[in-house]
């Protein structure tokens, strides 16, 4: 068992507690015995004494009063002796039972008592009674021979015995206490003298074990210190701190002594070495004299030389057989020590790697140990050791410490070569530039001749730099001018979006009642039109569209050279693209026999942020023209997304979505593909092309690219068909949400099922006023609530439009849903007859209108008839975000652009006037 210092310390303080213990517990039994007796004679003798003098006193007492009573008969008398005839027999109880462990005294007392018992009966008690009768002769008679006097004396001598008695005992008791004292005392010093003996030989052992072992360590440690032998060794015969401490010196001689080797070792080698003067002898001898020092069988020294090692010196090496004479930096492991310029050490080498023979066989080794030689950062050579067993942490470290000391003679060495071999060189150098500088005077000539020209043409230069001067003022005056004409380049722009919106209003003014009033003829509900006359309806409502499509798209082409195109980002749902592009292009698609495909690829996100309309618009786009150019095959919408794109144009490093569409059209020739994004242009642009259009659609889908941080690119092969790729940031962070949006869908949660759809989808794709995508007619569509009369049943709408040609299409329109349409020509009548019908369900309102606008008008509505519950459609011919900003802000609950698709007229009021009805 092991016991360190502080063990046997902890033990040593242990044992010495434990016999103090043991020293006070013989005290305090001795004390407490004493304690005991003391208190026996404090208390016990003591209050004998007092009760024997109190039965003493209560006899005196008592013949007192029975004196007094029997001399004077006064009955005053008797107290004292009643009195102490009741109290002596109590105290004689007490009395007896204290000397209960003294039975003499107890017949003492027994004796005393029937004396006292006697004289009551024979003297007290007889001459009371008398004296009471009134026999006072008797009593005189009595007294005269007094028979209870000799009771009496008889009383006080025995109590004058007993109390001396009890004063011997309490002498004996006290003289015992004082004895048991001067015991107690003799005990405690012997006590005392014991542990202190046991203390200090505790200490010595536990001294001694520890001081021994020290000087032993001392002992060395100076000799070591001294130069002396390294041989001696500590005796370790504890298991303790101080056996730690004996074994850790026996170690750290160990130590020593093999450093002293280590040190004799280097300082021979380098002794050895130090003489050589070529890297190859050095080799040889290093090589030699390490195999001796490691005892090793197998060496190879290659020295570095131009990013190869060569081989210098082996030690019974055959390489013939399996070495290798020159290895470049990074072959094999030499080249890779080289490389690393770290120590490399191999356990387990296979059989074939090398053998180790001499003249009675051949072994293979087991251990494999290379090492570089670097001196200052520069790696010098390349040492390679096979040894049968595996070198020990000394070998290693003599090794390294080797190596290090024959680096720097190695160095030495090759620096001498060197040297030796610059001088030679320096010499033929010397001849040689002894020869140049006869041909550098020639030269030095011919230079002052170039440094001539070289001034005139200095000279020149500042001629040139004074021209040069005078043209940058020219420059500047012309930067002058022309960002003057950028000025009026951008007043021009102004002038031209001005001019668009102000031709937009007038056009889309009578092209609204227009497009109405053909859809209504097209649908012929009332049956009185031919089908060829309902064609001619169709064909007009067509028409009109497509002059809207045109005018939407010169609007934008407008807006994206003036740079007022605003992005409304706002979360787009993936996964309904592909239904909402379904939904457009179907029966397209199934009316020219065409497959349409629909991709979403797994890794596409649910949503995304970024402008919802111009993104259908791009996408709408890009299908329609696919369709339109794709006379068999089939048109596909690839929805996918990428970690990151780049090409030679542009780059999205973070994550992008794809959307690409692909076609197997007639396709576009490579020398056109940048021609067809430039507006007004198109691949085939003779005046007998077989496709139309105007050529904008794809130069807005790639301006609203650029706008949205991506890029539209094509890939196509004439005859096979083309893919337009649209690359987007896939930004899935939360942006914030267009106003506009929000109010849609709070409409659509307000309203029934199928108008809530609706809404929704209305939202998402149709109600923007530059919305241009999508070819097909409005009669094509479906009415959406044609049949669904019961909400607008006999409700009152007031149409508020200067145009009459308006109010005539719009009021035929809401009458076929039983509706009582009122209408006004301006504000002012618009304001009277809301005062005098006051249940009218919902208004249209015209903006552009003379004496009250719009505007004002739902201003007045609002504020002066606190009508805000009411539902107000704003309509205007307007399509500038502003325009639908400022109805907003005046009152208005809805806006719409014309000219108005009916349907949408219809389903917009519908989702207004269920979400009245529902508040």
């Amino acid at each position: 068992m092991k016991l360190n210092i502080g063990s046997k310390i902890t033990l040593g303080y242990i044992f010495i507690l434990v016999c103090f213990g043991i020293f006070l517990l013989v005290v305090t039994n001795r004390v407490a015995s004493l304690q005991h007796e003391t208190d026996f004679v404090s208390e016990h003798d003591i209050e004998v004494h007092d009760l024997a003098n109190s039965v003493e006193k209560s006899l005196l007492d008592m013949e007192t009063g029975q004196r007094g009573f029997a001399i004077t008969g006064d009955v005053s008398y008797l107290d004292p002796y009643n009195k102490a005839s009741e109290a002596w027999e109590t105290n004689y109880s007490k009395l007896y039972s204290l000397l209960a462990d003294n039975p003499a005294q107890q017949e003492n007392l027994t004796d005393i008592r029937q004396n006292i018992n006697k004289w009551i009966e024979i003297a007290g008690k007889p001459i009371i009674d008398l004296k009471k009768a009134g026999r006072d002769d008797e009593v005189m008679q009595f007294f005269k021979t007094d028979p209870g006097k000799s009771e009496m004396d008889s009383i006080r001598s025995k109590f004058n015995s007993f109390l001396s008695t009890e004063k011997a005992l309490t002498n004996e008791r006290v003289q015992n206490l004082s004895d048991s004292n001067n015991k107690l005392i003799t005990t405690i010093y012997i006590l005392w003298a014991i542990v202190a003996v046991l203390s200090v030989l505790v200490a010595v052992t536990i001294s001694r074990n520890i001081v021994t072992i020290i000087k032993d360590v001392t002992r060395t440690i100076r000799e070591m210190a001294a130069g002396g032998s390294l041989d001696q060794r500590i005796q370790v015969r504890t298991n303790d701190e101080i056996a730690d401490l004996g074994r850790t010196t026996n170690d750290l001689l160990e130590v020593v002594q093999k450093q002293g080797e280590l040190k004799d070792e280097v300082a021979a080698m380098s002794t050895l070495l130090q003489n050589e003067s070529s890297l190859k002898s050095l080799s040889e001898q290093f090589v030699n004299r390490l195999a001796t020092v490691l005892g090793v069988p197998y060496i190879a020294l290659y020295a570095a030389q131009h990013d190869e090692l060569v081989l210098t010196a082996s030690y019974a090496g055959d390489f013939q057989q399996t070495g290798q004479r020159i290895i470049a930096f990074g072959d094999g492991l030499a080249g890779q020590c080289a490389k690393d310029q770290q120590m490399i050490t191999l356990n387990q080498i296979p059989g074939d790697y090398i053998r180790i023979s001499s003249g009675l066989g051949n072994t293979v080794p087991s251990f494999l140990v290379l090492t570089p030689f670097i001196y200052e950062g520069k790696l010098l050579a390349v040492i390679e050791i096979a040894a049968l067993n595996k070198l020990d942490a000394h070998q290693m470290e003599m090794l390294k410490q080797l190596v290090d000391a024959a680096s720097g003679t190695m160095h030495s060495v090759i620096n001498r070569m060197e040297i030796q071999r610059l001088y030679m060189e320096a010499q033929t150098l010397n001849e040689e530039l002894q020869t140049q500088s006869e041909e550098l005077q020639v030269q030095t000539e011919e230079l002052q001749v170039q440094s001539e020209e070289l001034q005139m043409q200095t000279d020149e230069l500042q001629s040139l730099n004074d021209k040069l001067e005078i043209q940058k003022d020219q420059a500047e005056n012309a930067a002058v001018e022309l960002e003057k004409y950028a000025e009026q380049l951008k007043t021009s722009s102004n002038y031209k979006s001005e001019f668009l919106a102000n031709m937009s209003h007038e056009l889309r003014t009578p092209l609204n009642s227009m497009l109405i009033l053909s859809q209504i003829l097209a649908e012929n509900r009332s049956g009185n039109l031919t089908d060829e006359e309902s064609n001619y309806a169709s064909v007009i409502n067509s028409s009109g569209t497509d002059l809207l499509h045109l005018i939407n798209d010169i609007l934008d082409l407008s807006k994206v050279e003036a740079g007022k195109i605003q992005l409304e980002i706002s979360p787009v749902n993936l996964s309904e693209i592909p239904e909402s592009m379904n939904r457009y292009f179907g029966k397209m698609a199934e009316a020219k026999s065409l497959q349409f495909r629909l991709e979403v690829a797994p890794n596409v996100p649910e949503v995304f942020y970024s402008d919802e309309l111009r993104l259908h618009q791009i996408i709408r786009n890009l299908l329609s023209n696919a369709f339109k150019f794709t006379e068999r095959g089939e048109v596909t919408l690839s929805i996918y997304k990428l970690d990151s794109i780049k090409t030679s144009g542009f780059s999205i490093p973070g994550q992008t979505l794809a959307f690409a569409v692909r076609d197997t059209g007639i396709g576009i020739s490579e020398d056109q593909q940048s021609m067809i994004f430039e507006a007004f242009k198109q691949a085939d642009g003779a005046t007998a092309r077989k496709f139309g259009g105007t050529g904008l659609g794809l130069s807005i889908s790639q301006q609203f690219s650029k706008l949205l941080g991506g890029e539209l690119t094509v890939e196509s092969v004439p005859g096979i068909g083309s893919t337009f790729t649209l690359y987007l940031p896939c930004e899935t962070e939360h942006l914030d949400v267009s106003p506009m949006i929000l109010m849609q869908n709070e409409a659509a949660v307000g309203a029934s099922p199928g108008s809530a759809s609706q809404a929704a989808w209305l939202g998402s794709s149709t109600y923007k006023p530059e919305d241009t995508g999508g070819k097909h007619s409005i009669v094509e569509e479906e009415p959406l609530f044609l049949e669904e009369t019961d909400l607008f049943e006999g409700k009152k709408v007031l149409v508020v439009d200067d145009d009459i040609r308006n109010v005539y299409a719009l009021a035929n329109a809401l009458e076929r849903y039983n509706m009582h349409v009122l209408t006004a020509q301006n504000g002012y009548e618009c304001l009277d007859i809301l005062q005098q019908e006051p249940d009218i369900s919902i208004i249209l309102m015209d903006i552009m209108m003379p004496e009250m606008d719009g505007y004002q008008t739902m201003k007045n509505i609002r504020q002066t008839l606190e009508l805000s519950e009411l539902p107000i459609l704003a309509l205007t011919a307007k399509a500038m975000k502003e325009d639908r900003d400022k109805c907003l802000a005046a009152g208005a609950s809805d806006y719409l652009s014309k000219p108005l698709n009916i349907n949408e007229v219809i389903s917009r009021m519908k989702v207004w006037m269920t979400k009245s009805q529902m508040e």
